[in-house]
């Protein structure tokens, strides 16, 4: 019997499809994954996760998504001993075709690669979602490598999904495509959670105005901008108090920690700055902030703004990569031209400075949220490819 896509009346019962994901640690890319997979319909979808070991299965466990654990090596490592990349790619078509998978969906690079050969071997479709601007996370010494091996992955792929249009323009020309927004679960975010809770356990005043920023100890994510723009915000309100929020759940940030604090103290900034290290859940953070401040560049998508934005804090970015498409300058916060800390520090003044300015604005960035970027939004959006891609 050939297969049918369930929405041309299959009796088959939910379709089956291989997610495959390399990381380690959950990053943002994995939280977006597991909350895709948490909300995709289970009537019509039969979702598997390939991931290697770590906290990402137990995770995916937890929602009742079977789990799968996959050798899926370095890059570099395939290269130095080809037999392991070929192993690799050989079980990962050995799963798919054990789990009756109508479909490989690779949520990360390299994941993106061993799904492409493991498709071809198990002649089934694969989509490749790409959630950055390059294939490392850095800007590559080499961008004709980067842009051609790009190629090759689009020309392997059914379907492409990108997180934002800027991302989409880093990819070379193809029409398979999808621009399809990352999103959370609007319902977990009350913009009501007692805004005490996060200052009491971090010794902040409650009556400090506490602007704050999240993300993890990486240089591109702005923490040391954060910190010079802190000292220039300062001066104009001595009470002010900043938090910067974050870890390192993939490893390999001490040194960098060390810059920053080093950083806070020539900036005359100890008191007044706090390092909360990695959260496992920043709501209570963003709940506590008066501003919510995103200094990085450059920026595929940043998540945590949608979740700033859910909890009614108003957002002060750097108007590069996605933020314009998540921030509406002047509505829901306001966007600066990049590398300028003192027109940031100025957008964060004015709003500490107009209370009702940031109540108008967080109550528009919830809004905003609940309309284009909720879960739900994304998973719809996401089936139709799967149903696009499944029935060819």
């Amino acid at each position: 019997m050939q297969w049918q896509s369930p929405e041309k009346g299959s009796l088959m019962g939910p379709t089956p499809i291989l997610f495959i994901d390399h990381a380690q640690a959950v990053g943002g890319a994995e939280n977006s994954l597991l909350l895709l997979l948490q909300h995709l319909d289970r009537t019509r979808w039969e979702p598997h996760l390939a991931c290697v070991g770590g906290p990402l299965p137990r995770r995916a466990e937890d929602l009742g998504i079977a789990t799968h654990i996959a050798d899926l090596p370095r890059l570099r490592r395939s290269l130095r001993a080809p037999t392991d990349w070929l192993s690799a790619t050989t079980s990962l078509a050995s799963l798919a075709r054990d789990v009756d998978g109508k479909c490989l969906y690779a949520n990360t690079v390299r994941a993106a690669f061993h799904a492409a050969l493991a498709a071809r071997r198990a002649r089934l479709p694969f989509i490749w979602h790409m959630r950055d601007f390059w294939l490392s996370e850095n800007r590559p010494r080499h961008l004709w490598l980067d842009l051609a091996l790009k190629r090759a992955l689009c020309a392997s792929a059914a379907h492409v999904v990108v997180n934002s249009h800027a991302v989409s323009q880093c990819l070379p020309e193809c029409e398979k495509v999808t621009v399809v927004h990352n999103g959370i679960d609007t319902s977990h975010y009350d913009p009501r959670h007692d805004k005490k809770v996060f200052r009491v356990q971090h010794g902040i005043p409650e009556d400090a105005p506490l602007v704050g920023m999240v993300g993890r100890l990486r240089p591109w994510k702005g923490q040391t901008r954060f910190l010079r723009t802190a000292a220039l915000v300062r001066r104009r309100c001595p009470r002010i108090h900043f938090a910067v929020v974050g870890g390192a759940p993939f490893g390999g940030a001490d040194d960098y920690l060390a810059e920053l604090r080093q950083t806070a103290e020539e900036l005359d900034l100890v008191d007044r700055v706090t390092f909360t290290g990695h959260l496992h859940d920043v709501r209570p953070a963003l709940a506590a902030m008066d501003v919510f401040v995103h200094p990085g560049e450059p920026e595929p998508f940043g998540l945590v703004n949608i979740e700033a934005m859910a909890m009614q804090t108003p957002v002060v970015a750097v108007a590069h990569g996605a933020l314009p498409e998540i921030v509406q300058d002047g509505v829901t916060g306001a966007l600066v031209e990049p590398r300028n800390e003192t027109a940031l520090a100025e957008a964060i003044c004015q709003l500490i400075d107009d209370p009702d300015r940031r109540t108008a604005h967080g109550a528009a960035g919830r809004a905003r949220v609940i309309k284009h970027f909720d879960i739900a939004r994304t998973a719809i959006r996401v089936a139709e490819i799967l149903t696009e891609v499944t029935a060819a």
